[in-house]
């Protein structure tokens, strides 16, 4: 593969990178400790990720549970459950806090497999946007002559190569995450 298109590439990995991570946010109707990447809690005036004021364990297929390493985090780590997008509301013993997650009715499962798939869709988008960004500097260093068109040809289709190597890639993931959402 041409050093040049490499770069390309990166950007495509990059793509595909950002839509595994949304894929991981979204619960489908197990615990998985991923749902939290994105809630930060105020520790000493500085927000903190949950990850790192705490042990986070899934003791059970629809439980998460957070045991806060300094027991005066409980209320701050509550109040940041609650303000997320979660929509689950985190239970308390004073030691740990559990998030138990409700089994997901089919209708709800439908829509986000919805959800997936249009963000999988956006993916492709962005991926076919970095093609035509490659196509379209290489297509300038032809018209300069920076680059004979033999060699353009073959960039060309190198590129067109890795845009379809990485929609399979998005098409893959959009299915098991789809897949996966609709298990019961």
């Amino acid at each position: 593969m041409d050093e040049r298109v490499k770069v390309y590439e990166t950007k495509m990995t990059k793509s595909l990178e950002s839509l595994e991570r949304e894929y991981a946010s979204i619960r489908a109707g197990r615990a998985n400790p991923h749902l939290l990447d994105k809630i930060t809690v105020d520790y000493y005036g500085m927000p903190t990720p949950i990850q790192q004021v705490g042990n986070i364990s899934v003791p059970e297929a629809r439980m998460i549970l957070i045991q806060p390493w300094e027991s005066k985090l409980i209320k701050a780590i509550e109040k940041a459950i609650l303000a997320s997008d979660l929509g689950i509301t985190p239970s308390n013993d004073g030691k740990a806090i559990r998030l138990v997650f409700p089994e997901l009715t089919e209708e709800r499962r439908k829509e986000l497999v919805k959800d997936v798939k249009k963000k999988g869709e956006s993916a492709k988008v962005a991926i076919r946007n970095i093609r035509r960004d490659a196509n379209d500097v290489f297509k300038k260093m032809n018209k300069a002559k920076e680059i004979s068109e033999d060699e353009y040809s073959d960039i060309e289709t190198q590129i067109q190569k890795l845009t379809d190597q990485y929609i399979t890639k998005v098409d893959k993931a959009i299915e098991v995450k789809s897949k996966e959402l609709l298990t019961v």
